[in-house]
């Protein structure tokens, strides 16, 4: 941040000021923010876990950092916290897009224009000294990670890895100056009511031999071999997607560790076609169902709170967090049959384990097969996410 933009933002009238999170201290303000801002009246939000949230934000902690650089920013008013914000660079990103872009993230605040607005303005300084032209958001921190501002279905339960804003965020979003890039949905989907159709129903509806398509659940004794398969073909899928950036190695591995205890193998399905790999779906439990009321915090007692929560209670809701379909099936016949193939599978796992509702998501808004065959099933459209651009050359 330039020593203008520092004395305009800790000068101003209202004393406002922002610095980056620079101790320990700021961090856990960073992480807590969100909690104190919604933890009352938003129904739509829980607070994550505060050391995995802790982790994540962490160089050398999450693989991110490892083709990425950011900073974090605070805003506090008179000593009180009332805003952060990230802003970063993703190399993968800028090798493959060259369209000098930077990234914003983890915008919460009050409900003050004032605020948002120069928040978003220490993080454009932040990325116009490292001679990016445009930014774009949020992200937190990447596409593969929390994407878009929430902008309807403020209401909706909270479900894992999906951001929680309050409705005024888009106004001050936008009064800004910054305008959509894209549109992401998410789908809520009733296991129980949904589209149930056999495998031979669905070859046969498509004209297809029964034994040009096989189904199977994860193995969870050979899960790392598994989660390679179910990676490498979100990598095909999703590579000529809009923001795509391919998962390196290490965030593979970190992905295989971190999702491991939490998986249920009835909610993931691979399915090949003449014996090879052709799509998956990874549907997690909602852990936010488990953590609620919590507030991020696992002690003294969140932790038997949680383990109840997960072991007697049971949860009865979950998110789709990965789904794709190779590039060579995409957009015919034999693609949609896959498609189907794999959300049937999914929706029978879903009953075995007595879950009730699944969210897919997101989906881009202009992906129109895809949404429609989401509708097809039974699936409702009910929240949106909106990514953000500004130029800032």
């Amino acid at each position: 941040m330039s020593s203008a933009a520092a004395d305009r933002r800790s000068g101003a009238p209202d004393r406002l000021e922002i610095r980056p999170v620079a101790s320990r201290r700021d961090l856990d303000e960073f992480i807590g923010l969100p909690g104190r801002l919604y933890g009352q009246g938003h129904p739509g939000f829980v607070q994550p876990l505060r050391f995995e949230r802790r982790e994540a934000l962490t160089p050398g902690k999450n693989p991110y950092f490892e083709h990425a650089e950011a900073k974090l920013f605070l805003a506090r008013r008179e000593g009180k916290v009332v805003g952060r914000i990230s802003a970063q660079l993703d190399r993968l990103y800028l090798e493959r897009y060259r369209d000098a872009t930077g990234h914003f993230g983890f915008l919460d605040a009050i409900d003050d224009p004032a605020v948002f607005r120069e928040l978003l303005a220490t993080a454009a300084d932040w990325l116009k000294g490292k001679g990016m032209v445009r930014a774009m958001g949020p992200f937190n921190f990447s596409t593969n990670e929390e994407v878009g501002l929430l902008i309807d279905g403020f209401d909706a339960p909270p479900v894992m890895m999906m951001p929680y804003n309050p409705p005024y965020a888009a106004a001050h979003i936008e009064a800004a100056g910054y305008a959509k890039a894209k549109d992401l949905i998410a789908y809520d989907y009733d296991v129980n009511t949904g589209l149930a159709i056999t495998h031979d129903a669905i070859l046969k509806r498509a004209g297809l031999d029964p034994a040009l398509l096989s189904v199977r659940n994860v193995d969870m004794k050979q899960f790392e071999r598994d989660l390679g398969i179910i990676l490498d073909i979100f990598n095909d899928a999703w590579a000529d997607n809009w923001g795509y950036v391919p998962l390196t190695a290490t965030e593979i591995h970190h992905a295989a560790k971190s999702m491991k205890p939490v998986v249920d193998p009835n909610l993931v399905v691979i399915a090949s076609v003449n014996g090879d790999p052709a799509a998956m779906i990874v549907c997690l439990p909602n852990i936010y169902e488990a953590i609620a009321g919590l507030d991020g915090r696992l002690l003294p007692f969140g932790w038997a709170k949680l383990l109840w929560r997960l072991k007697v209670s049971k949860l009865r809701t979950g998110r789709v967090l990965l789904f794709g379909l190779r590039r060579e099936f995409q957009r015919s016949v034999l693609g949609s049959a896959v498609i189907l193939l794999v959300l049937e599978e999914l929706r029978k796992g879903g009953q075995r384990i007595d879950a009730r509702r699944c969210e897919l998501s997101w989906i881009l808004e202009d992906n129109i097969p895809m949404r429609k065959i989401i509708e097809r099933i039974g699936g409702k459209a009910y929240k949106t996410y909106r990514v953000y651009e500004k130029p800032i050359a």
